[in-house]
């Protein structure tokens, strides 16, 4: 079996849910490495984590907040394994259901779990206002990009190494869009995208301001369609923009 290595952004997490679900998730995978990115992390939190006392995990903190997008991208630049995954902190794909979307890549370059497909769960109630406002942005981002989910923004994906190294140079969104390029970039580059229906656990106290953050994304999907399309080498869409400039996150990374 190719090896696998797991990155979990961590912005403010709860200790002891982020480290229940580190030993899950190396219990029910068993990867070569799980390596937490903490952004501004408080008092005690690095340790906190590292004390898990997992051989597999591995800690990196920085003092300030970088975002999700440029956190995963930092993980994924260290790591040398033939499959790269990233899970959000709070662990709301179960690592049973992490598995699966992992063993997506049986068949597809890129695998995205996905909790608005049909045939997924969602267990727990989102706010009225925050199912309404994602449901509504993945229905449009769907309009937009030719790589058509139900579910963009879903904190569970993985890839092979092969197609990190293809789109690693055309991704910019340091924060939650990042998955949206992600997947846009991927499949205008023709890599393979499947979506992964998974049981999906919604969690409370949730750093995100849904409505804040909603008309961030659709500022993002904007931009995002645009590079996608540029790569595709749509003549509408030939102008350059930031994707020719010296701004890729994994530039930004070395700096």
């Amino acid at each position: 079996m190719s090896s696998l290595g797991i990155v979990i952004p961590a912005f403010r997490p709860d200790v002891e849910r982020l480290t229940t679900y580190l030993r899950d998730l190396d219990a029910e995978l068993d990867p070569e490495v799980i390596r937490v990115e903490i952004d501004d992390p408080s008092a005690g939190v690095t340790r906190a984590v590292s004390a898990a006392d997992l051989p597999s995990v591995a800690v990196n903190a920085v003092p300030y907040r970088r975002g999700k997008g440029a956190a995963i991208t930092a993980g994924f630049e260290t790591l040398s394994t033939d499959r790269l995954a990233f899970a959000d902190a709070d662990g709301s794909t179960p690592a049973s259901e992490f598995v699966r979307v992992v063993e997506g890549l049986r068949d597809a370059d890129v695998a995205a779990g996905s909790r608005r497909h049909p045939d997924s769960t969602v267990v727990g109630n989102r706010t009225l206002v925050r199912r309404l406002l994602g449901d509504g942005f993945a229905w449009f981002a769907r309009q937009s990009l030719d790589s058509a989910l139900y579910d963009y923004q879903c904190g569970a994906k993985a890839l092979t190494a092969d197609a990190w190294g293809t789109v690693r140079h055309h991704l910019y969104e340091p924060g939650f869009a990042w998955d949206l390029e992600l997947i846009a970039v991927a499949g205008a580059l023709g890599l393979s995208v499947r979506e992964v229906p998974i049981v999906w656990e919604d969690r409370p106290g949730s750093t995100v301001d849904p409505i804040k953050t909603t008309l961030s994304m659709a500022k993002a999907l904007v931009v995002t369609r645009r590079r996608a399309k540029h790569l595709t080498g749509d003549p509408f869409y030939r102008t350059p923009g930031r994707e020719d400039g010296p701004t890729a996150l994994i530039e930004r990374h070395r700096q």
